[in-house]
């Protein structure tokens, strides 16, 4: 054994693994690996050689510690990959989340470029959608619009104005999940990018003004100068759907054109179709549930009144179940689900609603009939039950985020 090589041995500390196991993966050459996952199998018993999933999975569990230069290695480390990535990391910064879980997604910075308030074209101009293609449909004050999936699959956020207001929407490819977020917080517009990096095999969102790192699935700083503010966004209401439906409903809908400025293959399941024809995933995480599989999806609910309460109901649940009561936390609703699959959540406050039309109307249990609308389900007399945010995940990647979710299945 070489003297350095010695010298990790005899000075070994269990803090220590999360440092060998980042520089194994950009390690130059298949020796200068072999010898640093032969001195963690040395020093920790394990044997697990190059299943490097596995070495995370182990420090992931039994938590051997940080050391405290861990933040100021992992700044120097990845500042090799892109300077820019050193601002995450520098000064051992503030966190919610542990930064041994933070992982490197194999792209520079914004290398997955967002599309910046994009060209929109009307439903009529949009001959390269077929019906049956997935969008996420928007529908805020009398501003419709639809983000067709196969083209955010290669930007993953947009940065968008509608209705008057800056917006914010992330789609996060490996954990399946759309979300949209009012960019601005207490009068302070935060913009936002991605990051590079992911947690839990959840994508990090970055903002420009401080480089602290954003959680997607919550909406709130989890690294950096930003966190302990008590900031977090405010989610609005997306649906996943056909463009089929979706432009039936609304055919006025504006649509994302394939104008981008960008040039990518925006056919209908070319971006990540060999990640979304298996179960397997690209990215470890603590802990998987076998309940279902990795990536069938569900509808995950999480009110910033009760953040310490989630809920997913799965997807396939929910399409043979139309009309759906529950409650999550303080607050009562009923998801419709449409021939498309699309489910939408409105506040209840004890209505219990028994049949709809699986289009415009939904009866209650007195025989009322409501109005389904985007925002709101309107009765005759105008009483409104508002539209509250719920977006798709893959089971696994919800569950790596909130292990102690409640899960509705069949």
């Amino acid at each position: 054994m070489a003297a350095g090589e010695e010298l990790v041995v005899e000075g070994w500390e269990d803090a220590h693994a999360s440092i060998l196991v980042e520089l194994v993966r950009l390690a130059e050459g298949i020796e200068t690996r072999r010898r640093i996952l032969s001195i963690l199998d040395r020093v920790t018993g394990q044997r697990l050689g190059r299943d490097l999933e596995g070495w995370w999975t182990w420090i992931w569990r039994t938590d051997p510690g940080t050391h405290p230069e861990y933040a100021a290695f992992k700044a120097s480390l990845y500042a090799l990959v892109d300077p820019d990535f050193e601002d995450y990391f520098d000064d051992t910064p503030a966190g919610t989340i542990r930064l041994d879980e933070i992982l490197w997604g194999g792209v520079v910075r914004d290398g997955i470029p967002p599309l910046d308030h994009p060209k929109m074209i009307a439903a009529a101009e949009a001959g390269y959608l077929d019906d049956d293609n997935v969008v996420f449909g928007i529908s805020l004050d009398g501003d419709t619009r639809a983000y067709p999936r196969r083209i955010l699959a290669w930007h993953e956020m947009f940065k968008d104005s509608i209705a008057g207001e800056h917006y914010t929407g992330v789609y996060c490819t490996l954990c399946g999940t759309m979300i949209l977020y009012r960019s601005a917080v207490a009068g302070a517009h935060h913009e936002l990018g991605t990051s590079g990096f992911l947690y839990r095999s959840n994508k990090l969102m970055y903002d420009h003004a401080t480089r602290s790192l954003w959680s997607t699935l919550a909406g709130e700083p989890v690294v950096g100068p930003l966190v302990g503010r008590g900031i977090e966004l405010e989610p609005r209401f997306v649906v996943t759907t056909t463009w089929g439906e979706w432009r039936r409903r609304h055919p006025e809908t504006l649509v994302l054109s394939l104008d981008t400025g960008h040039r990518r293959d925006y056919r209908e399941g070319v971006a990540y179709r060999g990640y979304f024809a298996t179960d397997e995933l690209m990215f470890g995480v603590p802990e998987l549930d076998d309940r279902l599989r990795n990536k069938d999806e569900v509808l995950a609910l999480r009110f910033r009144e009760t953040p310490d309460e989630q809920l997913a109901i799965a997807v396939d649940f929910l399409w043979m179940n139309s009309v759906y009561h529950d409650v999550l936390g303080d607050t009562e609703f009923v998801v419709l689900t449409d021939r498309s699959g699309a489910s939408r959540v409105y506040e209840s406050t004890g209505r219990r609603f028994t049949r709809w039309d699986d289009d415009r109307t939904v009866r209650d249990d007195g025989g009322a009939r409501w109005t389904v609308r985007e925002d709101a389900l309107v009765a005759p007399g105008g009483e409104r039950l508002e539209r509250l945010p719920a977006h798709r995940a893959f089971w696994f990647g919800w569950y790596a985020q909130y292990p102690g979710t409640r899960l509705v299945r069949r």
